[in-house]
């Protein structure tokens, strides 16, 4: 049976993802309050960010930056977007 969370970026009971994304608190929170959806979603954005900004994420600085956009991007706030990247 598919597990359903309340999705805190999108606002609904949607099904959630399987196990924690990573281990710890913020792991845990994300699989209570984060669906499948919007993981995935934001697995592509992260990604996305990754590549168009060339971050080096051996870098503190480059990690810290990266998971503040993790938390704009699922809470709907004002994550960045890559210059010049249009949604399809």
């Amino acid at each position: 049976m598919e597990r359903i969370v309340f999705c805190k970026k999108y606002k609904e009971e949607l099904p959630g993802l399987d196990n924690p994304p990573y281990p710890g608190p913020k792991g845990q929170e994300i699989f209570l309050s984060v669906s499948r959806r919007a993981w995935e979603e934001w697995l592509n954005h992260q990604t996305m960010l990754i590549n168009e900004g060339k971050l080096n994420l051996q870098e503190k600085k480059s990690r810290a930056w990266l998971n503040g956009q993790m938390e704009l991007f699922l809470t709907n706030g004002d994550y960045s977007i890559p210059k010049g990247f249009k949604d399809v």
